[in-house]
């Protein structure tokens, strides 16, 4: 889950990570009477899943009501490489003496927790590592150990910050990495992270990524999953408890698991055509859950042929067969299906599906043939 830079100064904050009184606002009015209650100067924050918002118009200064109530104006509603804004973040005015970069994610490579510390913040960190890369401090940190004050210590002074900034910096970057690390995050990024004139460290902008299969861990995390941008095919999927993914193709895919429904995408790419989406059923392919998936597939208007991409281990493909049986009883598809069975008790659900073929309902023997039938039932190649 991609936080918007308000949710994400909501969750620094519960780790203790100081950030900029705020509020967010869904109308102009709102706007003003956040800016109000905050004081001016404030900032006006377009909030969207994108970066670029400076250049695009998207944050402005405001020094009185009339300011505020203009730029929300312009602002909510604007496009941003594609994101409609619909929500503008109230902020306090920072006074700012310098700008940092700090961010932890995984390094899969190595296996361990990567942060990158920089003196050159305010700008996109990747321009920072073509142009400059010995202006990003690196560590790696074992997730057993966690990060040390030492460390964090050894790690400030290598990223050159201002000795004014020491001490501040080490506190935040400890309580950023316990976010990170207890917050269950893919991802924490501040840029800026800014050195006040007064010698204060704060975080002044947010990129937060959170693993969204921690939700059981954290209940209060549906409240950022209830703003995570889905279109209606991925909304309707979601409150079905499918994993979904919209494309812009032709054939609709059902898969058991993340990698085989990822690489039916591929072969129905590798066949000439387009995938409509992706959607892992999981190991549950029961006639329920086999239903919602083709219902929500058989509502896509661009589908027009339907690829079941099953390959049991633990699940049997005779509860698969029964699955699919039982959702054509409860749903009236539109596209032909193309089924591809294979695995433990293949044989058997096969024997299930059998008097069910038709036109609309066909097996075929490997996942080639399969994705090439599909393609040609879509219209043929792309």
């Amino acid at each position: 889950m991609d936080l918007f830079e308000y949710e994400g100064k909501q969750f620094f904050a519960s780790y203790g990570i100081p950030v900029p009184d705020g509020e967010a606002a869904a109308s102009v009015e709102d706007a003003v009477a956040a800016a109000e209650r905050i004081g001016f100067p404030v900032v006006v924050k377009a909030q969207v899943h994108t970066g670029g918002r400076g250049k695009a118009g998207g944050i402005k200064l405001a020094s009185s009501e009339d300011e505020v109530r203009q730029y929300a104006s312009d602002i909510l509603g604007m496009d941003i490489k594609g994101h409609t804004v619909n929500i503008v973040w109230i902020e306090e005015a920072s006074e700012i003496a310098e700008e940092y970069y700090a961010s932890f994610t995984l390094d899969r490579s190595k296996k361990r927790h990567l942060g990158m510390l920089s003196a050159e913040g305010g700008v996109e960190i990747e321009t920072v590592a073509d142009e400059n890369p010995d202006a990003i401090a690196k560590i790696w940190i074992d997730p057993i150990v966690g990060l040390t004050d030492d460390q964090t210590r050894g790690w400030v002074a290598a990223a050159n910050l201002n000795p004014a900034a020491t001490e501040g910096a080490v506190e935040l970057l400890q309580k950023l990495y316990t976010a990170y690390d207890q917050g269950d995050a893919d991802l924490v990024e501040i840029n800026p992270l800014i050195l006040t004139p007064n010698g204060q460290v704060h975080a002044l902008d947010s990129k937060v990524s959170l693993d969204s299969n921690s939700v059981f861990r954290h209940p209060n995390y549906e409240r950022y999953d209830a703003t995570q941008p889905r279109d209606e095919r991925e909304t309707a999927a979601h409150e079905q408890g499918l994993q979904y993914v919209g494309l812009d193709g032709s054939v609709g895919v059902i898969a058991n698991g993340a990698g085989l429904a990822m690489s039916t995408v591929d072969v129905v790419s590798q066949a000439g055509g387009n995938a409509a989406n992706f959607l892992d059923i999981g190991g549950g392919a029961n006639a329920e859950v086999m239903a919602g998936a083709l219902q929500v597939i058989n509502n896509d208007p661009e589908v027009k042929s339907i690829f079941i991409n099953i390959f049991g281990g633990i699940t049997r493909g005779e509860e698969v067969a029964k699955g699919i049986v039982g959702a054509l009883e409860q749903v009236d598809i539109d596209s032909p299906i193309v089924i591809r069975l294979d695995g433990t008790n293949a044989d058997e659900g096969r024997a299930i599906l059998s008097p069910h073929l038709s036109e609309m309902l066909m097996v075929e023997d490997t996942m080639l043939s399969a994705a090439a039938k599909a393609v040609e039932l879509a219209g043929g190649a792309a």
